[in-house]
């Protein structure tokens, strides 16, 4: 057996392909043998390396000297070790749209030093000893379906640079492994899917608009309620969540008065409760990241700044479920909760209203003289292109996990404010608009009124830690109203 270096200090160092990460380990020994933490989460993954989600671990005796194996990229996340004697390694990147992408790394691997492999980038190795163990630990399960996916390249392929210690032609090698393709033939592999839940509504439609800019259609789904009804627990056996990295959860029950009636209830808690708790567990077992859209309605609006720290407090039905979702999804390792308010997109909303009020309103032949609406309310507005912006650039930072604020940046503004600007903009009769109390506006109402946050504002910081700054709400706003014809 190999010289182990005993008594290393546990250390995690970068490799040049992205994601590939060596670890050194620190183990213990002497003329009896040797013990070693072969997978420690709370120290590797504070050195660096992911958390991995293990789901399986598998292990590779190899007899003789010179058994050499790969290239082989796999639909998983993978961390390797030697629990006896020693191998040369060497890892590719096959990933599709990678920088590195043909880059080969090696070194030489023994029981005091592993490797973190992520999805896509190949692996291969040789024995450097008789009856060597090789192990790994993936965070996905081994199907026949999954080794469909597979990406190979050939361990002979000069091209790749790799200087093996036994000579590949004195080496054990499978017919397979010496039949793969060369770098130039080889076929990406593709990253991980994305599946959005919600895709007709406002943001949904938002996150379409951005995937289609950017070019990356290829590798989404898109659901809504009438494909995939997510608060029903019979709908997840139907969804083959090997192939998703990533779930982005633009559904939801969003008619705050309709949810106080005994049949609103019950479809506010199945849409905003039930369902995010069905999908955080999903992807809890999965190792799948994912993005929810919380609300400012989980407060109670007395402070006048909300954070991300503050307590839930709900007032309504609505409030109330939305914070059930949000405590739920927060149960999931990998889980990104953007906290807004006030959304104005591509589909039925406050904006909208108003446009076609104040068009009434300038129509000497409809009779609508003016408009109520509420002062007592404060906020701001979030435009979806840019609530999902936002998502994105979480995502593709690897910002951490956790909760973020997401609104418009800009002053603080009353309903009635907001409406009053839109008829100016629109015809230029925003004194048509009468400012009213909350209490007032709903004094006659008939149906049953969900109580509403005075305070809606929250605070951007943490968001805007991660280098991301959303746009001023009321410049947008201008530019929202002029696109109408």
């Amino acid at each position: 057996m190999s010289d182990i270096e005993f008594e290393k200090d546990l250390r995690v160092t970068e490799t040049g392909i992205a994601g590939l990460k060596v670890a050194e380990l620190n183990v213990h020994g002497d003329s009896r043998g040797w013990f070693k933490e072969n997978w420690q989460r709370a120290k590797m993954t504070a050195l660096g390396i992911p958390d991995l989600h293990v789901v399986q671990n598998n292990i590779s005796f190899n007899a003789e000297r010179g058994v050499t194996r790969g290239v082989h990229a796999e639909p998983w996340d993978k961390f390797i070790s030697v629990g006896c004697g020693s191998v040369f390694g060497a890892w590719v990147d096959l990933r599709q749209g990678s920088e590195t992408f043909g880059r080969a790394y090696t070194c030489v691997l023994d029981p005091s030093r592993a490797i973190y492999v992520p999805r896509g980038v190949g692996n291969a190795f040789q024995a450097l000893e008789d009856g060597t163990v090789y192990t790994y630990l993936v965070d996905a399960h081994w199907s026949a379906e999954l080794k469909k996916t597979y990406t190979f390249v050939n361990l002979a392929d000069p091209a790749l640079g790799i200087r093996w210690p036994i000579p590949l032609c004195e080496a054990t090698l499978s017919e397979a492994d010496k039949k793969h393709p060369y770098l130039k033939d080889v076929v990406p592999m593709a990253p991980k899917r994305t599946l959005v839940t919600g895709c007709n509504g406002q943001l949904g439609r938002a996150v379409r608009a951005l995937v289609e800019e950017r070019g990356i259609g290829a590798t989404f789904d898109w659901t809504d309620r009438d494909e995939f009804d997510m608060g029903d627990p019979a709908e997840y056996g139907k969804v083959d969540w090997d192939l998703y990295g990533t779930v982005i959860n633009c559904g939801g029950y969003t008619a705050v008065d309709r949810a106080e009636t005994p049949e609103g209830r019950v479809g506010c808690w199945a849409a905003n409760a039930t369902g995010p708790a069905l999908l955080a567990r999903t992807c809890a077992e999965h190792g799948i990241t994912l993005v929810h859209i919380s609300s400012d309605y989980v407060f109670d609006g007395t402070r006048e700044l909300h954070d991300e720290g503050e307590p839930f407090s709900p007032l309504s039905v609505y409030g109330q479920s939305k914070a059930a979702g949000d405590l739920a999804v927060a149960g999931c390792p990998r889980h990104y909760i953007l906290r807004t308010s006030w959304v104005v997109g591509d589909g039925h909303n406050f904006v909208k209203t108003m446009v076609g009020l104040s068009d009434r309103v300038a129509d000497p032949e409809d009779g609508l003289e003016q408009v109520t609406v509420v002062d007592d309310q404060l906020g701001r507005l979030t435009f979806t292109k840019d609530l999902a912006r936002a998502i994105f650039h979480l995502l593709d930072v690897g910002a951490p996990y956790g909760t973020y604020d997401c609104t418009g940046f800009g002053a603080v503004r009353s309903w009635a404010h907001i409406a009053k600007t839109i008829f100016e903009l629109r015809n230029g009769n925003g004194d048509k608009v009468v400012p009213v109390s909350t209490a007032e506006y709903y004094a006659s109402a008939k149906g049953s009124v969900a109580p509403r946050p005075a305070h809606s504002a929250l605070d951007l910081h943490k968001l805007g830690s991660t280098g991301f700054d959303m746009f001023d709400w009321e410049v947008e706003l201008a530019d929202y109203v002029h696109d109408f014809s």
